[in-house]
């Protein structure tokens, strides 16, 4: 978290959209705010809905419209230039509340979490409540993560997407980061 919160003052609020890597292999080809807003999505919506059948902070708290996203998605249907430009129209200090308040809920939500419950898997009628939501993408880059969330019981989410997934998207960013700071040389 505390290198997140450092992409604030390493970069401009335009410099989130930018994509010095749009045709690379891996995760960054995408941009800082975009990954940041869909490692964020992912745990919003793992925790908040899928675990504990909550609402999410991006509802309670009205984030979608303050930080202008276009979409309530994980994002993984945007490719090439749509991550760009959805990038571009997002918020970035609302981003970063909406950050720190599903990071919160997710800390507040761990300190309660029993051994018992690791063991607990997702069943099918969470897997249908999910699709309800319409939080996931029904594009094949998107659709998968249904399935493969609740594939999982919570000791497998808490390794992947809640730690793992946060570790491959802030290496990526820091990749993007280092190149936008060397092309401003």
């Amino acid at each position: 978290m505390k290198e997140m919160l450092a992409f604030q003052k390493k970069i401009s609020p335009q410099e989130f959209s930018s994509q010095p890597f749009p045709k690379a292999k891996g995760y960054h080809c995408k941009t800082v705010a975009y990954s940041l807003w869909h490692i964020f999505r992912i745990e919003d919506i793992v925790v908040n809905s899928l675990i504990q059948r909550q609402t999410q902070i991006l509802i309670s708290g009205d984030y979608q419209n303050r930080m202008h996203a276009p979409i309530i998605t994980t994002g993984n249907e945007l490719n090439g230039t749509q991550i760009a430009d959805f990038s571009s129209q997002l918020d970035i200090d609302v981003l970063y509340d909406y950050i720190q308040e599903v990071d919160q809920t997710t800390n507040q939500w761990l300190q309660t979490l029993s051994v018992e419950e690791l063991k607990r898997k997702m069943t099918q009628e969470e897997r249908l409540y999910l699709k309800t939501l319409q939080v996931v993408s029904e594009d094949e880059n998107a659709s998968w993560l249904i399935d493969y969330w609740c594939g999982k019981d919570i000791a497998g989410l808490l390794k992947m997407p809640l730690s793992r997934h946060w570790i491959m998207h802030i290496e990526a960013s820091l990749r993007i980061i280092d190149k936008i700071q060397k092309l401003n040389e």
